[in-house]
């Protein structure tokens, strides 16, 4: 199972329309839909199962701005900034601290591309640096193995994705959402061009404009529409440790295999941090051509495993009638298993580094779906061919510490007010317009 998450109380009634609809109850949906109720939209968000069930809840937590894609700086610069007021903007605790995040370089190519890194930051204003080994010791006490050099972003920080999401969901209802869980989308209906209504198992909204951001499902939901969203699932495993007192590294830390964070209950959030699993599905032959380039860079980090992914996933894509249950309705929340491989193999090195921590014992583990594109940024951007559709997907395992702006962006476009950075970047054409999309290799 995944982690526990706050649940939100009772889910009110669906109501019959409404200006903007938002699919997902993921921290993009509910940050959307957070935005346009204190900007006075009326505005349903509605989620086949619960808020923040899956990838949401299941992340590691980070907040950074280190070793970001330079497409997304502007994004998680604003997102931080948002991160930091959070708790004083919802009226509660989200967990959010500024630890800063370290990354460890061990040979020459990286420190040199971290370097490269520093500078590109520093032209976005960004802070960050390459710090040599008095600081490393100073921020990885008891550390029997420490790199020579590392990148530091000392501003990023940290939140708790169980808590995070679902009160910011609370306080959007509080503003005037109405967030409807267990009531799944079943499609988006249009005429003349532009969206009219979403069908939901409970009934049909009408509305304006429409939010999809479902994360690993979107494709499915886009694909009905006969619109192509180049998205694939990537499985990634996670376990958490009980509350410790023993002394050791508060900073995110990322290091070969080794994923840390700091939680606030006093345990650490564990991860591996260079293997993920990709089960095969119908769509990795679909969309081959488009992830040849990320494949040549990260073959060695990806597993891939053919299995009952692929029949289940060729049963999920068949399209459905809008009146009948839908395969959203069949699946509420994605919840696969943990590849515990790669968890013990991350618990290995924690105690090899950090001898103190040789008692440690991992009191969960768990995995989620990440939602992955080509060149590993997101697609938050309108759809030119239906008016009033907008489409925020794709964050490629680093969409929960850029949120909340990525919503706030997403907002913006869904009911026409000037977007507060370039949306250029993210648009969905880009895969359709001979832009040749290719993942960032600066680090």
């Amino acid at each position: 199972m995944g982690p526990a998450i706050l649940p939100l109380f009772e889910p009110p009634a669906l109501p019959d329309t409404a200006e903007t609809v938002v699919i997902g109850g993921g921290i993009i949906g509910v940050s959307a839909a957070l935005q346009l109720a204190e900007k006075g939209h009326p505005v349903t968000l509605v989620e086949k199962g619960q808020v923040a069930a899956e990838q949401s809840s299941r992340n590691w937590g980070w907040c950074r701005q280190g070793r970001r894609d330079p497409r997304e700086l502007p994004l998680i610069r604003e997102s931080l900034a948002m991160w930091r007021g959070m708790a004083a903007r919802i009226g509660a605790d989200v967990g959010f601290a500024t630890c800063g995040t370290f990354f460890a370089a061990r040979d020459e190519a990286l420190t040199e591309k971290y370097e490269t890194w520093v500078k590109t930051a520093a032209e976005a204003g960004i802070a960050a640096s390459m710090i040599g080994p008095d600081e490393i010791a100073r921020r990885l006490p008891g550390d029997t193995s420490p790199p020579p050099r590392a990148l530091f972003c000392p501003g990023d920080g940290r939140a708790e994705p169980q808590w995070a999401v679902p009160r910011m969901a609370m306080a959007a209802r509080r503003m005037g959402a109405t967030i409807v869980t267990d009531c799944a989308a079943r499609g988006i209906e249009t005429a003349g061009g532009r969206v009219t209504g979403v069908v939901t198992e409970q009934g049909v909204i009408r509305c304006n404009a429409v939010i999809v951001a479902g994360g690993a499902w979107t494709r499915r939901i886009l694909a009905d529409l006969d619109i192509r969203l180049p998205q694939l699932a990537v499985r990634s495993s996670v376990s958490r440790t009980q509350a410790m007192t023993s002394n050791g590294p508060d900073v995110n830390f990322w290091d070969g295999v080794l994923g840390v964070r700091r939680r606030s209950d006093g345990g650490l959030t564990v991860a591996n941090a260079l293997s993920n699993t990709a089960p095969i599905t119908p769509a990795h032959f679909r969309y081959m051509m488009d992830y040849i380039p990320l494949l040549e860079m990260e073959w060695r980090h990806i597993a891939l495993r053919f299995g009952r992914d692929f029949f289940e996933a060729l049963q999920r894509e068949r399209h459905v009638p809008y009146d009948r249950p839908s395969p959203y309705e069949a699946c509420r929340i994605l919840d696969p298993a943990p590849d515990m491989r790669f968890i013990r193999t991350a618990h290995a090195e924690l105690k090899r580094r950090f001898p103190a921590f040789g008692n440690t014992k991992v009191v969960q583990a768990w995995a989620g779906m990440i939602d992955a594109m080509p060149d590993t940024i997101p697609v938050i951007s309108d759809v030119p061919a239906i008016g009033g559709l907008v489409v925020a997907t794709g964050f490629s395992g680093h969409g929960f510490g850029i949120g909340p702006a990525a919503g706030k962006l997403a907002a913006q476009l869904a009911t026409g007010e000037q977007a507060f950075v370039d949306p250029h970047p993210f648009r969905l054409s880009r895969f359709a317009d001979g832009s040749r999309p290719r993942p960032y290799t600066g680090v």
